[in-house]
């Protein structure tokens, strides 16, 4: 049989395997069980209206041909101002490129960013995905521990300590996926300086800017001089609870937005028309539903971590943004993925286990806010009275949900 492509090799990371449970949580789900489903970031709470109205119209106006390949001139206008308006800095439609969300952003902007034999700095735990993305490249990913005890904030030092001759970017995540961890204006001018000092990009994941809780969003386009090495990935997916319109977009130098012509002309072929004029609904103005998302997010927290401060072996970090809660199980005598497969089968709760984030979640466990009041409650009864079993050693962690004890 003819080899496959070593890009198959590089895009099977660690982080594939987190799914697992997800996967299987799913398919309980369809066979009719009772799952209280936590584990992905897909928002429960429907789009904006003015943004289903604007898509709905796009569509019987006919808006289904083919678009400009890096997007309408109009939408990157609206984008790039909203850019400027949130950071204070200059953002011009030049800078801006539109792309089918956040991750298939981190992609094209990887791709153009580092290759083979290039160093890539994350901090870690990372989201599931950016191994792969790394890897797609051809470049190393280099990991920084974020430490729990230090509630997952970044380490300044260790991360100036891993740069080398290699290394091409800086990448950065904030709010951060999985931890909530989100950073001080002081952390993110020290990694921009760490940037300049040795001439690298930063790339900056922002698809949580909207859900930060403890303190603002600080996007290191907003620091003087540093548009020029910035790039800043984001969406709509998350604040304006639309996933599948797939609306997102780079911001970058004018350069690397030729650069990202190419890539799309060869891959994409631009946007679909109709979900770009209902993104423009959402891009021109702050919908007031994307502020009541983000109150809401904030009071699941709150919600969810009083519950699970109740359970035994276990250890709960509130949030400083997103939309998960963080549990530390380390304790519980089983690892995360064990923990979460158990909980699922016997509880029917799926929780997604950090392993696959980096070693530095390992023994934690990510829970998904996108659930409502009552059912969030729910779930956390059932973690509580789980990890309560776990402790008195009463639990078969094998067994599935209607199986007999």
């Amino acid at each position: 049989m003819p080899a496959y492509s070593p890009l198959t090799q590089r895009i099977a990371g660690r982080g594939a395997g987190a799914w697992k449970v997800h996967f299987e949580a799913m398919q309980m789900a369809a066979d009719g069980q009772d799952v209280v489903l936590l584990t992905v970031g897909d928002p429960d709470q429907a789009p904006p209206e003015p943004v289903i109205a604007a898509t709905i119209d796009a569509l019987r106006r006919h808006r289904t041909g083919y678009a400009p390949i890096t997007g309408y001139p109009e939408v990157r206008r609206a984008i790039a101002a909203r850019m400027a308006r949130r950071t204070g800095q200059p953002c011009g439609e030049e800078n801006v490129v539109v792309v089918p969300g956040t991750q298939a952003g981190l992609f094209c902007a990887m791709n153009c960013l580092a290759g083979p034999g290039d160093e890539v700095i994350v901090p870690e735990p990372m989201y599931a995905t950016y191994e792969a993305v790394a890897g797609a490249a051809g470049a190393r990913l280099i990991n920084v521990p974020l430490r729990p005890e230090k509630s997952f904030h970044p380490d300044i030092d260790a991360m100036a300590r891993a740069i080398t001759p290699r290394t091409r970017l800086l990448w950065i995540n904030s709010p951060h996926n999985p931890t909530g961890a989100v950073m001080t204006g002081a952390e993110v001018e020290a990694i921009a300086g760490l940037c300049r000092r040795h001439d690298l990009w930063l790339l900056s994941d922002e698809v949580y800017e909207d859900m930060a809780h403890a303190r603002p969003h600080v996007s290191p386009w907003s620091l003087p001089g540093m548009q020029e090495r910035t790039i800043v990935v984001s969406s709509l997916s998350k604040s304006h609870a639309m996933p599948g319109f797939r609306l997102g977009w780079i911001a970058g130098p004018p350069e690397l937005a030729a650069h990202l012509f190419n890539l799309l002309l060869c891959m994409l072929y631009g946007g679909p028309p109709f979900i770009q004029d209902g993104a423009l609904a959402a891009l021109k103005a702050d919908l007031p539903e994307v502020a009541a998302m983000r109150r809401t997010y904030g009071e699941r927290a709150a919600l969810l971590c009083e519950i699970l401060e109740r359970a035994p072996r276990c250890r709960v970090r509130r949030p400083e943004g997103g939309m998960f809660v963080l549990l530390d199980v380390r304790e519980s005598g089983l690892t995360s993925e064990e923990f979460a497969r158990a909980l699922l089968r016997r509880t029917g709760v799926a929780v997604l286990p950090c392993d696959g984030f980096g070693p530095s979640a390992r023994g934690h466990l990510r829970i998904s806010l996108t659930a409502g009041e009552e059912r969030l409650r729910e779930a956390g009864r059932r973690i509580v009275a789980f990890a309560a079993e776990l402790a008195a050693g009463s639990t078969r962690p094998a067994a599935k949900v209607g199986e007999a004890q």
